[in-house]
């Protein structure tokens, strides 16, 4: 999967806040993501993130 930071990502599982849309805020190993309604961010791993996405809503880059 090519996923920048920047990127707006829908998730299959939503947040506890209950949003599914979240920012990428770093790429690697892990991806660090921020949810767009409460603002949380968090780090997670990148097998785990690329199982969970649902769709990429937006490519700023492109």
């Amino acid at each position: 999967m090519d996923i920048k930071v920047g990127d707006r990502l829908e998730m299959k599982k939503p947040h506890p806040c209950s949003c599914k849309n979240f920012l990428v805020l770093r790429v690697g190993m892990d991806f660090k993501l921020q949810c767009e309604k409460c603002g949380h961010q968090f780090m997670i791993p990148r097998s785990k993130a690329e199982k969970n996405i649902k769709k990429i809503l937006s490519n700023p880059q492109e």
